[in-house]
């Protein structure tokens, strides 16, 4: 598969907002490679090439952020996010990316709504909820999306942001998350035939630009207020939920009330 070289302009671009992402601004922008790139490749092509720069990317940001991580919450979320991975492996193939998207979406849309109606109204916020029943649905649905579309990050924002940890702990413990998510995803990529020599190359030729966009996020994230940060990144969550509604509800409809073959 040759990929034209608008493709490659793109994945620049993506590559590059993706890294500011990791690097710790503006975190829901992570969420859109793979929309982004669907624009030109199938999404199950677009996932398989973003793994290895995601994976580089991690690195890169672990440098950065690898003693701020509050590993009480990382236990608490992380074996739920493995038997997602898992789940995800098992159904890569045959679960439709637009079910998953249109379902990370809704409560990406929820969390976003409930915040701006607290802002406006000036309603004080309730107690942080740290339950474990929410912790392990969230980590499994960032595992499961994580797998399918790179989809992982609403999900783990549906749990952090209320938590209105220290922006930089809140980034720190993000890193190492997705740090192990991704790594652990390359088992199950490699054995669905997703790492080979062709994606690998695109990955490979879009590589230079993943550590660009992380220290460009790494410089951003420490010259924004903690209020301006928590402020965009539920602007952020909110327009990506808005955005994954908007573009998988007919898809996902579509294929719900398609007749059996």
């Amino acid at each position: 598969m040759d990929f034209p070289l608008s493709f490659y302009l793109l994945g620049a671009v993506v590559v590059v907002l993706t890294g500011m992402s990791k690097g710790g601004f503006a975190g829901g922008l992570g969420t859109l490679s793979v929309p982004l790139l669907t624009l030109m490749i199938d999404p199950l092509v677009a996932a398989a090439i973003m793994l290895p720069i995601l994976c580089c990317m991690d690195l890169f940001s672990l440098a950065a952020y690898r003693r701020h991580c509050d590993g009480t919450i990382l236990r608490s979320i992380l074996p739920a996010a493995i038997l997602g991975i898992g789940l995800g492996s098992l159904t890569f193939a045959i679960m439709s990316a637009e079910y998953i998207k249109l379902m990370i979406g809704g409560f990406a849309l929820y969390v976003a709504t409930q915040e701006l109606y607290r802002t406006v109204f000036k309603k004080s916020a309730a107690p942080p909820k740290t339950s474990s029943i929410k912790a392990s649905i969230c980590g499994f649905a960032s595992g499961f999306g994580s797998t399918i579309a790179h989809a992982g990050g609403p999900p783990l924002s549906i749990y952090l942001l209320p938590l209105r940890l220290d922006k930089t702990v809140m980034v720190g413990t993000s890193v190492v998350f997705f740090t192990i998510v991704n790594a652990t995803k390359l088992i199950p990529y490699a054995w669905l035939g997703q790492l080979h020599s062709q994606h690998l190359l695109a990955s490979l030729l879009l590589m230079p630009f993943a550590p660009l966009g992380v220290k460009l996020g790494v410089y951003l994230h420490h010259r924004v207020s903690t209020d301006v940060f928590y402020r965009l990144s539920y602007v952020i969550l909110g327009l990506v939920g808005l955005k994954l509604v908007y573009e998988n509800f007919y898809p996902a409809l579509a294929l719900f009330t398609a007749p059996a073959a």
